[in-house]
Protein backbone atom coordinates (compact mmCIF):
# COMPACT_ATOMS: atom_id res chain seq x y z
CA UNK A 1 0.00 0.00 0.00
CA UNK A 2 1.47 3.39 -1.02
CA UNK A 3 1.62 6.46 1.24
CA UNK A 4 -1.37 8.19 -0.39
CA UNK A 5 -3.61 5.13 0.06
CA UNK A 6 -2.47 4.79 3.69
CA UNK A 7 -3.30 8.44 4.40
CA UNK A 8 -6.72 8.03 2.77
CA UNK A 9 -7.45 5.02 4.94
CA UNK A 10 -6.42 6.88 8.11
CA UNK A 11 -8.53 9.97 7.38
CA UNK A 12 -11.48 8.13 5.88
CA UNK A 13 -13.35 7.56 9.22
CA UNK A 14 -12.90 11.27 10.01
CA UNK A 15 -14.38 12.22 6.63
CA UNK A 16 -17.37 9.96 7.15
CA UNK A 17 -17.99 11.33 10.67
CA UNK A 18 -17.82 14.88 9.30
CA UNK A 19 -20.39 14.15 6.59
CA UNK A 20 -22.71 12.36 9.03
CA UNK A 21 -22.61 15.31 11.45
CA UNK A 22 -23.06 17.77 8.60
CA UNK A 23 -26.08 15.88 7.26
CA UNK A 24 -27.56 15.72 10.77
CA UNK A 25 -27.29 19.50 11.23
CA UNK A 26 -28.20 20.60 7.67
CA UNK A 27 -32.02 20.11 8.06
CA UNK A 28 -31.91 22.73 10.82
CA UNK A 29 -30.16 25.29 8.61
CA UNK A 30 -31.71 27.31 5.75
CA UNK A 31 -30.70 26.02 2.31
CA UNK A 32 -30.39 27.99 -0.91
CA UNK A 33 -33.09 26.80 -3.28
CA UNK A 34 -32.57 26.12 -6.97
CA UNK A 35 -33.80 28.87 -9.26
CA UNK A 36 -36.31 27.39 -11.71
CA UNK A 37 -36.71 30.46 -13.93
CA UNK A 38 -34.45 28.99 -16.65
CA UNK A 39 -35.53 25.38 -16.30
CA UNK A 40 -37.42 23.38 -18.92
CA UNK A 41 -39.23 20.58 -17.09
CA UNK A 42 -40.53 17.41 -18.76
CA UNK A 43 -42.90 15.21 -16.76
CA UNK A 44 -43.88 11.73 -17.91
CA UNK A 45 -47.39 10.68 -16.92
CA UNK A 46 -48.05 14.40 -16.59
CA UNK A 47 -51.74 14.39 -17.46
CA UNK A 48 -53.20 13.09 -14.22
CA UNK A 49 -52.50 12.11 -10.61
CA UNK A 50 -49.15 13.07 -9.10
CA UNK A 51 -47.84 14.07 -12.54
CA UNK A 52 -50.57 16.69 -12.92
CA UNK A 53 -49.84 18.15 -9.49
CA UNK A 54 -46.10 18.11 -10.17
CA UNK A 55 -46.64 20.08 -13.37
CA UNK A 56 -48.74 22.69 -11.56
CA UNK A 57 -46.23 22.90 -8.70
CA UNK A 58 -43.24 23.40 -11.03
CA UNK A 59 -45.21 26.14 -12.79
CA UNK A 60 -46.19 27.71 -9.46
CA UNK A 61 -42.57 27.77 -8.31
CA UNK A 62 -41.33 29.51 -11.45
CA UNK A 63 -40.32 26.95 -14.08
CA UNK A 64 -39.70 28.56 -17.46
CA UNK A 65 -41.47 25.85 -19.48
CA UNK A 66 -43.35 22.66 -18.64
CA UNK A 67 -43.71 19.72 -21.04
CA UNK A 68 -46.21 16.93 -20.42
CA UNK A 69 -45.94 13.39 -21.75
CA UNK A 70 -48.67 10.80 -21.41
CA UNK A 71 -50.96 8.41 -23.25
CA UNK A 72 -54.34 10.15 -22.81
CA UNK A 73 -54.68 13.35 -24.82
CA UNK A 74 -57.77 14.57 -22.95
CA UNK A 75 -55.93 14.59 -19.60
CA UNK A 76 -52.79 16.13 -21.10
CA UNK A 77 -54.74 18.90 -22.79
CA UNK A 78 -56.69 19.77 -19.64
CA UNK A 79 -53.52 19.94 -17.54
CA UNK A 80 -51.69 22.00 -20.17
CA UNK A 81 -54.55 24.49 -20.27
CA UNK A 82 -54.49 24.83 -16.48
CA UNK A 83 -50.76 25.54 -16.50
CA UNK A 84 -51.04 28.02 -19.36
CA UNK A 85 -53.64 29.93 -17.34
CA UNK A 86 -51.05 30.16 -14.55
CA UNK A 87 -48.81 32.08 -16.95
CA UNK A 88 -46.30 29.32 -17.69
CA UNK A 89 -45.54 28.10 -21.19
CA UNK A 90 -46.75 24.51 -21.44
CA UNK A 91 -46.61 21.88 -24.19
CA UNK A 92 -47.87 18.32 -24.32
CA UNK A 93 -47.10 15.33 -26.51
CA UNK A 94 -48.68 11.90 -26.57
CA UNK A 95 -45.95 9.41 -25.71
CA UNK A 96 -45.93 5.90 -24.28
CA UNK A 97 -42.62 5.61 -22.43
CA UNK A 98 -42.75 1.82 -22.82
CA UNK A 99 -42.22 2.36 -26.57
CA UNK A 100 -38.52 3.08 -27.03
CA UNK A 101 -38.78 4.37 -30.59
CA UNK A 102 -41.68 6.63 -29.67
CA UNK A 103 -39.69 8.08 -26.76
CA UNK A 104 -36.71 8.89 -29.00
CA UNK A 105 -38.98 10.35 -31.68
CA UNK A 106 -40.86 12.60 -29.26
CA UNK A 107 -37.64 13.61 -27.51
CA UNK A 108 -36.36 14.87 -30.84
CA UNK A 109 -39.63 16.74 -31.38
CA UNK A 110 -39.27 18.36 -27.94
CA UNK A 111 -35.75 19.56 -28.69
CA UNK A 112 -36.83 21.02 -32.04
CA UNK A 113 -40.06 22.60 -30.78
CA UNK A 114 -39.29 23.64 -27.21
CA UNK A 115 -35.53 23.33 -26.63
CA UNK A 116 -33.28 21.37 -24.29
CA UNK A 117 -34.92 19.65 -21.32
CA UNK A 118 -33.04 20.53 -18.12
CA UNK A 119 -35.22 18.69 -15.57
CA UNK A 120 -36.65 15.23 -16.32
CA UNK A 121 -39.32 13.84 -13.99
CA UNK A 122 -39.81 10.09 -14.53
CA UNK A 123 -43.29 9.86 -13.07
CA UNK A 124 -45.18 7.55 -15.46
CA UNK A 125 -46.24 4.26 -13.86
CA UNK A 126 -48.93 1.59 -13.88
CA UNK A 127 -50.11 -0.82 -11.22
CA UNK A 128 -52.39 -3.85 -11.64
CA UNK A 129 -53.08 -4.74 -8.02
CA UNK A 130 -52.99 -8.50 -8.50
CA UNK A 131 -50.80 -11.26 -7.15
CA UNK A 132 -48.00 -12.61 -9.32
CA UNK A 133 -49.96 -15.75 -10.18
CA UNK A 134 -53.20 -13.89 -10.96
CA UNK A 135 -51.58 -11.23 -13.15
CA UNK A 136 -51.41 -12.19 -16.83
CA UNK A 137 -48.05 -12.08 -18.63
CA UNK A 138 -48.90 -9.10 -20.82
CA UNK A 139 -49.81 -7.03 -17.77
CA UNK A 140 -46.51 -7.98 -16.08
CA UNK A 141 -44.57 -6.97 -19.18
CA UNK A 142 -46.48 -3.71 -19.40
CA UNK A 143 -45.66 -2.75 -15.82
CA UNK A 144 -41.95 -3.51 -16.31
CA UNK A 145 -41.79 -1.71 -19.65
CA UNK A 146 -43.41 1.44 -18.25
CA UNK A 147 -42.19 1.50 -14.64
CA UNK A 148 -38.59 0.41 -15.25
CA UNK A 149 -37.53 0.32 -18.90
CA UNK A 150 -39.41 3.52 -19.65
CA UNK A 151 -37.03 5.34 -17.33
CA UNK A 152 -34.09 3.96 -19.30
CA UNK A 153 -35.47 5.26 -22.61
CA UNK A 154 -36.34 8.75 -21.32
CA UNK A 155 -33.02 9.08 -19.50
CA UNK A 156 -31.08 7.95 -22.58
CA UNK A 157 -33.05 10.47 -24.64
CA UNK A 158 -32.33 13.51 -22.44
CA UNK A 159 -29.35 12.83 -20.13
CA UNK A 160 -26.59 13.06 -22.79
CA UNK A 161 -27.52 16.66 -23.61
CA UNK A 162 -27.77 17.54 -19.89
CA UNK A 163 -24.27 16.17 -19.35
CA UNK A 164 -23.01 17.96 -22.44
CA UNK A 165 -24.33 21.27 -21.12
CA UNK A 166 -22.56 20.65 -17.79
CA UNK A 167 -19.37 19.31 -19.43
CA UNK A 168 -19.34 16.02 -17.55
CA UNK A 169 -18.96 12.41 -18.69
CA UNK A 170 -21.46 9.56 -18.76
CA UNK A 171 -21.74 7.29 -15.67
CA UNK A 172 -20.90 3.58 -15.94
CA UNK A 173 -22.90 0.34 -15.69
CA UNK A 174 -26.22 1.92 -14.73
CA UNK A 175 -28.17 -0.66 -16.73
CA UNK A 176 -26.56 -3.58 -14.89
CA UNK A 177 -26.92 -2.00 -11.43
CA UNK A 178 -30.55 -1.09 -12.07
CA UNK A 179 -31.43 -4.56 -13.33
CA UNK A 180 -29.85 -6.12 -10.25
CA UNK A 181 -31.61 -3.69 -7.90
CA UNK A 182 -34.87 -4.60 -9.62
CA UNK A 183 -34.05 -8.28 -9.17
CA UNK A 184 -33.37 -7.74 -5.44
CA UNK A 185 -36.65 -5.85 -4.98
CA UNK A 186 -38.50 -8.67 -6.75
CA UNK A 187 -36.91 -11.31 -4.51
CA UNK A 188 -37.65 -9.31 -1.35
CA UNK A 189 -41.31 -9.02 -2.38
CA UNK A 190 -41.50 -12.69 -3.33
CA UNK A 191 -39.86 -13.79 -0.05
CA UNK A 192 -42.43 -11.82 1.96
CA UNK A 193 -45.26 -13.09 -0.23
CA UNK A 194 -44.30 -16.69 0.47
CA UNK A 195 -44.18 -16.37 4.27
CA UNK A 196 -47.55 -18.13 4.56
CA UNK A 197 -46.52 -20.92 2.17
CA UNK A 198 -44.73 -23.59 4.24
CA UNK A 199 -42.29 -25.69 2.27
CA UNK A 200 -41.70 -23.03 -0.38
CA UNK A 201 -38.99 -20.41 0.17
CA UNK A 202 -36.46 -18.16 -1.56
CA UNK A 203 -32.71 -17.71 -1.30
CA UNK A 204 -31.27 -14.48 -2.69
CA UNK A 205 -27.50 -14.41 -3.27
CA UNK A 206 -25.72 -11.06 -3.55
CA UNK A 207 -22.07 -11.59 -4.49
CA UNK A 208 -19.57 -8.79 -5.02
CA UNK A 209 -16.99 -8.76 -7.82
CA UNK A 210 -16.50 -12.37 -8.95
CA UNK A 211 -13.52 -13.50 -11.03
CA UNK A 212 -15.37 -14.56 -14.15
CA UNK A 213 -15.24 -13.62 -17.80
CA UNK A 214 -18.26 -11.40 -17.23
CA UNK A 215 -16.26 -9.01 -15.01
CA UNK A 216 -12.96 -9.14 -16.86
CA UNK A 217 -10.96 -5.95 -16.39
CA UNK A 218 -12.74 -4.75 -13.25
CA UNK A 219 -10.40 -3.49 -10.52
CA UNK A 220 -10.99 -2.89 -6.79
CA UNK A 221 -8.98 -0.35 -4.83
CA UNK A 222 -8.88 -2.33 -1.56
CA UNK A 223 -9.01 -6.05 -2.39
CA UNK A 224 -8.21 -6.89 1.25
CA UNK A 225 -11.59 -5.44 2.33
CA UNK A 226 -13.55 -6.55 -0.74
CA UNK A 227 -11.65 -9.47 -2.21
CA UNK A 228 -12.65 -10.71 -5.68
CA UNK A 229 -14.64 -13.89 -5.25
CA UNK A 230 -13.88 -17.23 -6.84
CA UNK A 231 -16.88 -18.58 -8.77
CA UNK A 232 -16.51 -22.00 -7.17
CA UNK A 233 -16.74 -20.39 -3.69
CA UNK A 234 -19.87 -18.47 -4.71
CA UNK A 235 -21.38 -21.74 -5.96
CA UNK A 236 -20.50 -23.59 -2.75
CA UNK A 237 -21.88 -20.86 -0.47
CA UNK A 238 -25.04 -20.62 -2.57
CA UNK A 239 -25.82 -24.32 -2.28
CA UNK A 240 -25.12 -24.21 1.45
CA UNK A 241 -27.50 -21.25 1.82
CA UNK A 242 -30.22 -23.09 -0.11
CA UNK A 243 -29.82 -26.16 2.06
CA UNK A 244 -30.02 -24.00 5.20
CA UNK A 245 -33.14 -22.15 3.94
CA UNK A 246 -31.24 -18.88 4.26
CA UNK A 247 -33.22 -15.94 2.85
CA UNK A 248 -30.26 -13.67 1.95
CA UNK A 249 -26.59 -14.39 1.40
CA UNK A 250 -24.06 -11.54 1.09
CA UNK A 251 -20.59 -12.30 -0.26
CA UNK A 252 -17.99 -11.47 1.00
CA UNK A 253 -18.97 -10.97 4.65
CA UNK A 254 -17.79 -7.33 4.55
CA UNK A 255 -20.83 -6.54 2.37
CA UNK A 256 -22.97 -6.77 5.53
CA UNK A 257 -21.22 -3.61 6.76
CA UNK A 258 -22.07 -1.72 3.56
CA UNK A 259 -25.71 -2.81 3.74
CA UNK A 260 -25.91 -1.63 7.36
CA UNK A 261 -24.23 1.69 6.54
CA UNK A 262 -26.58 2.31 3.63
CA UNK A 263 -29.60 2.02 5.91
CA UNK A 264 -28.71 5.14 7.95
CA UNK A 265 -25.84 6.98 6.24
CA UNK A 266 -26.61 10.29 4.51
CA UNK A 267 -26.14 10.31 0.73
CA UNK A 268 -22.99 12.42 0.79
CA UNK A 269 -21.30 9.98 3.16
CA UNK A 270 -22.26 7.05 0.89
CA UNK A 271 -20.70 8.94 -2.02
CA UNK A 272 -17.46 9.25 -0.06
CA UNK A 273 -17.53 5.49 0.60
CA UNK A 274 -17.93 4.85 -3.13
CA UNK A 275 -14.98 7.13 -3.90
CA UNK A 276 -12.89 5.54 -1.16
CA UNK A 277 -13.52 1.99 -2.32
CA UNK A 278 -12.91 2.99 -5.95
CA UNK A 279 -16.42 2.20 -7.19
CA UNK A 280 -16.27 5.17 -9.55
CA UNK A 281 -12.94 4.24 -11.14
CA UNK A 282 -12.87 0.44 -11.02
CA UNK A 283 -15.03 0.30 -14.17
CA UNK A 284 -12.61 2.27 -16.35
CA UNK A 285 -10.97 -0.91 -17.65
CA UNK A 286 -14.09 -3.05 -17.40
CA UNK A 287 -15.15 -4.64 -20.69
CA UNK A 288 -18.21 -6.65 -19.68
CA UNK A 289 -19.81 -9.51 -21.56
CA UNK A 290 -23.08 -9.59 -23.47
Amino acid sequence: MDLISACRMVFFPVQILYHVLRASVSPLLPRRKKDLSREVVLITGGGRGIGRHLAKEFAKQGAKKVILWGRTEKCLKETAEEISLMGTECHYLICDVANREEVYKQAKAVREKVGDVTILVNNAAVVHGKSLMDCDDDALLKSQHINTLGQFWTTKAFLPRMLELQHVSNPWAIDYCTSKASSLAFMESLTLGLLDCPGVGCTTVLPFHTNTEMFQGMRVRFPQLFPPLKPEVVAQKTVEAVRADKAFLYLPWTMHALVALKSFMPQIALEEIHKFTGSYTCMNTFKGRT
